[in-house]
């Protein structure tokens, strides 16, 4: 069977003073989810939540024109998606992904990682068909810490 690989280009929007903590996330087609509760915390403002999306919107169109080379995306609907991370700590940028898949009309979403926290796999399990990860330890912490090697392998 021949199945195409395609990016779906996904930033997460990262907290005052943490960027490695997601408090929403925005996909390449515009997209967007937002941890309201965890913004409120951390006192993010709306302006603060309008930039960072503008920034990453930014970022998110220099990487697609860079990756893609100007292809369109790949074409999803009545097909199955599988979204592929490194993992997942607050869900946010796998549940913006989710999302856009949807609205592209993907007729299924499998959301597969190495390791995860279990909140944020819950919350994909209510939107996604199917949510596999390997590894949910106790405490997450971050990502990076369940790799040797977490260096960037595009930029």
């Amino acid at each position: 069977m021949r199945a195409p690989l395609e990016l779906l280009a996904v930033r997460k929007l990262g907290a005052p003073g943490n960027p490695e903590l997601a408090v929403g996330a925005v996909a390449e087609d515009g997209t967007g989810v937002f941890d309201a509760r965890s913004a409120e915390l951390l006192g993010m403002t709306q302006e603060m939540l309008d930039a960072a999306i503008a920034q990453e919107s930014r970022e998110l169109r220099r990487r697609v024109e860079r990756y893609r080379e100007g292809r369109p995306p790949v074409a999803v609907k009545r097909r199955t998606a599988i979204v592929v991370d490194d993992g997942i700590a607050t869900g946010m940028t796998e549940l913006a992904a989710v999302r856009s898949l949807r609205k592209r009309g993907s007729a299924g979403i499998v959301v597969a990682v190495p390791v995860g926290s279990e909140e944020a796999l819950s919350m994909l399990r209510e939107e996604a068909d199917r949510v596999i990860c390997l590894s949910v330890p106790p405490r997450l912490y971050g990502v990076g810490m369940w790799y040797e090697d977490f260096r960037p392998v595009l930029r």
